[in-house]
């Protein structure tokens, strides 16, 4: 997989946010909305605008949840992005 920045996640694996618990969903959505350095466009609402925002991405299918075995963390990334296995 390719993102944004030009570098390359052979090892995605696509994690359906109905897998993650409340919790767990709501803490890698708002890491994920204030995270710095980075440009995800989501600066201009409250974190909760935000939050709404991306679970409502996510229940489209615009963005996924996508966890890297080389790195063994989660990001949240375009579809259009993702080129990985889907989860078992």
């Amino acid at each position: 997989m390719e993102n944004q920045t030009g570098t390359n996640h052979n090892k995605g694996i696509i994690v359906p946010y109905e897998r993650l618990s409340q919790e767990a969903l709501r803490g890698l959505i708002e890491e994920f909305v204030t995270r710095d350095g980075s440009d995800t466009g989501y600066t201009d609402g409250s974190l909760e605008d935000n939050v709404r925002m991306v679970m409502r991405q996510l229940k489209m299918g615009a963005v996924l949840i996508v966890y890297d075995e080389t790195t063994q963390t989660a990001n949240i990334v375009p579809k259009e992005y993702v080129n990985v296995l889907p989860s078992e």
